[in-house]
């Protein structure tokens, strides 16, 4: 029985440490800023027309355009690889007809700033 006790006794020490650092971890996350892709800058005027948004990050404008995307059925029916732009993803894809997937997060670059 003391075996058992000091088992699940050293668990809930454990548990109560965890608990704690996880409070503080979720209280501070929230002051902190993103990092990288999820770093939040001003963007270009076109792409803060399309995003509705002044400052995005680039995952989030990621995710924007390929909302749209979904939303308006873009996705070429033989090739599901391809998007076909309408006219809102023409003023940030530089009137381009057809996209591939993987060049989207290249034709949104120049929206951002350059890092000094």
């Amino acid at each position: 029985m003391s075996a058992v006790s000091r088992v699940f006794g050293g668990c809930r020490t454990l548990m109560a440490k965890a608990t704690t650092n996880a409070a503080a971890a979720a209280s501070g996350g929230a002051a902190k800023e993103g990092k990288g892709i999820l770093k939040t800058v001003p963007v270009s005027q076109t792409l803060a027309n399309f995003a509705g948004e002044s400052e995005l990050s680039r995952a989030t404008a990621v995710k924007k355009v390929w909302e749209h995307i979904k939303g308006n059925n873009l996705q070429n029916p033989e090739n599901r690889k391809q998007i076909i732009c309408d006219d809102k993803l023409k003023t940030i894809f530089g009137d381009k007809d057809t996209v591939g997937f993987t060049e989207i997060a290249k034709l949104l670059s120049p929206h951002f700033p350059k890092s000094v």
